[in-house]
């Protein structure tokens, strides 16, 4: 196997083991996934925001994050402030009389599901240490010219789970055809953004 392959087939496998994670942007995807909601764009706005941080990594950027604590902590009180108003949010339309289901969602714009796609995407820094320091490492310890067959496969892998979470969520959706299922899939993204939230607030406390 050559060392371009051996590069590929690392950041692929790399890849799948920390982007399989159940996390804010993942259920994110999976909401749109199951509404029907801008699937497509979204995915490919996920595969290319981390094919770019896994690229700044590679490149020696992510070393910044340990120069720069302040920015590191600045998107940690920042994440933490968007997943608790979402999952508030997830949790008001759990209780809100009727309930929610995939056809009579109204769904969200174009510019603002992109929007949040982005919020959940750079507000969470789990995501810099996966991708930029992570990733980043384990890139550049490869070969400088395997370096960009390390990225395209952890990016091909991105684009195989966004895809298959999104359009996979499909399946779901006869079992969430009624209002009482999507009552208890907002509760459960509910308590998981808010859960979220208080945990990068202890962790940034911590490390205060």
């Amino acid at each position: 196997m050559s060392s371009l392959s051996s590069a590929g087939l690392a950041g692929f496998a790399l890849s799948c083991s920390l982007i399989a994670a159940i996390g804010a942007q993942n259920m994110f995807v999976l909401q749109q996934g199951l509404r029907r909601n801008h699937v497509g764009p979204i995915i490919l706005f996920c595969t290319i925001c981390d094919a770019a941080l896994i690229s700044l990594g590679v490149s020696g950027i992510g070393a910044l994050v340990h120069v720069a604590p302040a920015m590191l902590s600045f998107m940690t009180y920042g994440g933490a402030a968007f997943l608790a108003w979402y999952g508030l949010s997830a949790l008001r339309r759990a209780i809100r009389s009727g309930g929610m289901d995939a056809d009579g969602a109204p769904p969200l714009p174009l510019g603002k599901a992109l929007a949040r796609t982005a919020a959940f995407t750079f507000l969470n820094p789990h995501v810099y240490l996966d991708t930029v320091l992570l990733m980043g490492a384990a890139g550049s310890a490869q070969p400088v010219d395997a370096r960009p067959a390390f990225v395209v496969g952890a990016a091909l892998a991105s684009l195989v789970w966004f895809v298959s979470l999104g359009y996979g969520a499909r399946v779901l959706a006869p079992v969430l055809a009624r209002p009482t299922a999507w009552r208890v899939l907002d509760c459960v993204v509910g308590v998981t953004m808010l859960a979220m939230a208080l945990n990068l607030v202890a962790r940034a406390a911590q490390s205060a």
